[in-house]
């Protein structure tokens, strides 16, 4: 055996362009997976060691509506239920200093009360007495390293941005982590006496929730329902469920992305096959001799196996390493994503965890044996004298693709139909994406042919004899051009796909936005909006601009928070002017019956609400007010693209009857015609406010929402990029092989006269037929794809459905950039053929 080993590392040391091809195939695969990966997997960390950090040991939370609890809440708990308690404030805010602004979590606490429930608030974290908060107004505490980063020292004033209003505190300590893991969980935490961060907050007399810690079993479900019956206007909810609801919001987000990725490795997958089946092809003769010297078919697919592994091993190591770099640079993309659509989260660590090892390992190692599985067997299982002719093997091959192809059709019918089942399950939608894409390039090496032998006759016409020798080398060679084919037709129809959704759904927005901004001019906090808690506007503020001379009427929002199952709906409690009616498109109920309802004390939910819990107009929705739970009928479903955990719409004389909170969170302004709303937002702005106010014109919160949509998609182009790079290495690398494999035929036409440049000009007419036959077949793929994604995996991920918008003109440019690919990639193998002396080329070896 050690000879054939010393035979098959003589073979790759004399093609190396072959070897480095695959290998970086499979590296590039498995770098996009793995940076992917550990780009959301640290993101996700990030947030379980600040949640782990805010929510402590505690099992249950009481909490409310945006309006929070009173402080006597705490006294019921704790004195009439004797139940440990910690009563929290929690915000977030901007740390203003000269460094820079930061992004953090104002955590309000009672020292007294915070021994069983955070730990971490002993000597060995803090570096102050828990004293001095109570004793020093306005006094924080720091994580040590942030106030290094941002250059601040004990006693130093710092500002805080909650809300729309700055406020003012003191540096009063620091907080030191004990280990890596509790210094990345309190990395973005600033600690306070619960007064301090009411003041800071603007919520004097107010908390956002009172962590408990319960018995377990039977006695924990006891103490529950003395709560429940003790403060029926409250919600008691698991923390755990609570914190995982909050952690759950990326989830589809993140399946996405690594769906992509995957579909990325298949593209090196394609190339493992392609080379390990033209090394087969290549020493077809060598296997021949072996095979008649008495070498066993065992022999041989273990030396195959052994090259493939092989070039797995370091495809997939340097994989690991690109894609913890590539991790780097995506993570920013992830947080900027996330901190746009779920909520703030800061990632300071970015590392590749054993267990992203071990899921890279196997990915790669897997693609590799799955790919070469097929080249193996070819290269065993033919006859001694059968090995040695190429004309049956490529018979063979033909044989090989006509039954790629059964397979294929059968896939294909098989893929629909998870698709047709009921459900939210978005798996089963990438199932049959995953299997469409198999399907596609197991059907691509015989639609190829077919496509090349229509276009015979024209290629004839235009080109002669060169045209027709053209098709006639590519169709002769099928199991070189099959996977080439397949490989460019998935990348391209992948990236045409995701193209055509991400403009089908930003068409969707548009036309949405264009019907729900009816009004002339939007006025709110800075710190509201995305799926957070809206800053509450001063009454002041809402007085002066509602009175504007300019101003005809005004839509008063209030939008809120309530307990909803496990996690919260957002809950808007809307002053609606009688013109902002017009702004809901309505996709169950109509405007007839829905308003009236409406003013009745029903709800119009969002349509990925209504998907999401199976709710429809005339249903009910049960939810708990500052009164107790009340059940609320569904008075219309309607078209919103703001949130995929979905919106409901209340009348504020209603919700006023049932929450005590009264404040306006913004206002929508309709301005008297004539007026210049570019104009009066410039004089608004430009006003002394008591606090920051955020004044955008109708065209300018069009043009800022576009903005965040364009970058939350930002990631999903690069990965486009990705993809078609890997592609790109797969024709490459058939091309290569191409001109190893025929440098005797191109001798052979060498030497009957054909020029160098004639030469050059026939290999390139190829690398244009195969981009050709790539983006012809991307087409309906392409299609097809997006369909899916847009129809199936969109609305089971994020509960909404949108018009697919797909022109001829973006089918044409996939299909020109397959050309344009293919025959890129051939330039380097057509230079080096027009360079080939035909006496080396028709020299035996």
């Amino acid at each position: 055996m050690t000879v054939l080993r010393r035979s098959s590392l003589r073979h790759f040391v004399r093609h190396p362009m072959q070897l480095g091809l695959a290998i970086v195939g499979i590296a590039l695969g498995v770098a996009i997976v793995v940076a992917v990966d550990v780009a959301t997997a640290s993101a996700r960390r990030a947030f379980e060691w600040s949640a782990r950090a805010v929510f402590g040991q505690a099992t249950h939370q009481l909490v409310a509506g945006s309006a929070g609890l009173p402080d006597s809440v705490v006294r019921v708990v704790r004195v009439e239920l004797g139940l440990e308690a910690a009563p929290v404030v929690e915000a977030h805010a901007t740390l203003v200093s000269r460094a820079g602004d930061r992004a953090v979590r104002l955590l309000g606490l009672d020292p007294f009360s915070e021994a069983p429930f955070r730990p971490y608030l002993d000597a060995g974290v803090l570096d102050t007495e828990l004293s001095v908060l109570l004793t020093r107004p306005g006094a924080v505490v720091l994580p040590r390293q942030l106030a290094a980063e941002l250059g601040l020292g004990a006693g130093d004033s710092v500002a805080f941005r909650i809300r729309g209003t700055v406020r003012a505190g003191h540096v009063a300590g620091f907080i030191d982590g004990q280990d890596g893991p509790s210094e990345r969980a309190l990395f973005d935490v600033v600690l306070s006496d619960i007064a301090v961060a009411q003041e800071l907050a603007g919520r004097v007399g107010r908390l956002d929730r009172i962590d408990l810690k319960l018995a377990d079993g039977e006695a924990g479900e006891r103490q529950a329902e003395r709560i429940r019956r003790a403060l029926p206007g409250l919600e008691l909810a698991g923390a755990a469920a609570r914190a995982e609801a909050t952690a759950g919001m990326t989830r589809a987000f993140e399946l996405n992305l690594s769906a992509f990725a995957l579909i990325t490795l298949v593209f090196g997958a394609l190339l493992i096959y392609d080379t390990m089946s033209f090394s087969v092809v290549q020493r077809r003769e060598w296997i021949g001799r072996l095979r008649a010297i008495g070498v066993t078919r065992g022999e041989i697919a273990r030396l195959f196996l052994a090259e493939a592994l092989a070039m797995g091993a370091l495809g997939t190591l340097f994989g690991l390493a690109g894609g913890l770099t590539l991790a780097r640079g995506l993570v920013g993309l992830v947080t900027q994503t996330i901190n746009d659509l779920y909520f703030a989260v800061s990632v300071t660590d970015v590392s590749l965890s054993p267990a992203g090892v071990l899921r890279g390992i196997l990915l790669g190692m897997g693609a590799t044996v799955v790919a070469s599985l097929g080249p193996v067997r070819e290269a065993t299982s033919t006859p001694p004298r059968v090995a040695l002719a190429r004309s049956m093997l490529e018979s063979k091959a033909a044989a090989r693709v006509r039954a790629a192809a059964r397979v294929g059709v059968l896939l294909l019918a098989a893929s629909w139909i998870p698709v047709m089942l009921p459900g939210q399950d978005v798996r089963v939608g990438f199932a049959a994406l995953f299997a469409i894409v198999v399907a596609a390039a197991l059907l691509a090496p015989l639609a190829t042919v077919f496509l090349l032998r229509l276009l015979r006759p024209m290629a004839a016409a235009l080109a002669g004899t060169m045209g027709s020798l053209a098709v006639r080398g590519l169709t002769s060679t099928l199991s070189r051009t099959g996977p080439a084919v397949a490989a460019l037709m998935v990348a391209v129809a992948v990236g045409a796909a995701v193209s055509i959704m991400v403009s089908s759904f930003r068409w969707s927005v548009e036309r949405w936005l264009s019907v729900s901004l009816q009004a002339d001019v939007y006025v709110s906090s800075p710190s509201g909006g995305g799926g957070r808690r809206d800053g509450l506007l001063a009454e002041d503020v809402v007085r002066r601009i509602a009175s504007q001379p300019e101003v005809q009427g005004v839509t008063r929002y209030r939008q809120t928070s309530v307990p909803f199952g496990d996690g919260e709906l957002r809950l808007v409690a809307v002053e609606l002017y009688e013109r902002h009616r017009a702004s809901f498109m309505f996709l169950q109920g109509d405007a007839r019956s829905a308003w009236p309802a409406f003013e009745a004390g029903g709800l119009l939910v969002s349509e990925s609400f209504a998907f999401r819990n199976g709710v429809g107009a005339g249903d009910t929705v049960r939810l708990t007010t500052g009164r107790g739970p009340r059940a609320f009928a569904v008075a219309g479903v309607y078209r919103d693209y703001s949130s995929e955990f979905g919106v409901a719409f209340l009348d504020r004389r209603t919700h006023d009857a049932l929450w005590t909170d009264r404040g306006v969170s913004s206002l929508a302004l309709w301005l008297a015609p004539g007026v210049d709303a570019d104009r009066l937002v410039r004089r608004l702005s430009s006003a002394p406010w008591p606090q920051e106010v955020l004044i955008r014109s109708n065209r300018g919160l069009r043009d800022s929402t576009l903005e965040v949509f364009d970058r939350t998609f930002t990631i999903t182009r690069v990965l486009q990029m990705l993809a078609l790079l890997v592609a790109f290495a797969g024709v490459l690398s058939a091309l290569m092989a191409l001109q190893l494999e025929r440098a005797r035929e191109m001798g052979v036409l060498r030497a009957t006269g054909f020029t160098p440049g004639q030469l050059w000009g026939l290999v390139t007419a190829q690398t244009g037929l195969l981009g050709l036959a790539a983006g012809v077949l991307a087409m309906p793929l392409s299609l097809a794809l997006a369909w899916l994604l847009i129809h199936v995996v969109n609305q089971r991920s994020f509960g909404w459905t949108m018009t697919m918008q797909a022109d001829a003109g973006s089918l044409f440019q996939a299909a020109a950039l397959a050309v344009i690919a293919a025959v890129l990639a051939g330039l380097y193998p057509a230079a080096r053929m027009a360079r080939m002396r035909p006496a080396a080329a028709l020299r035996e070896e």
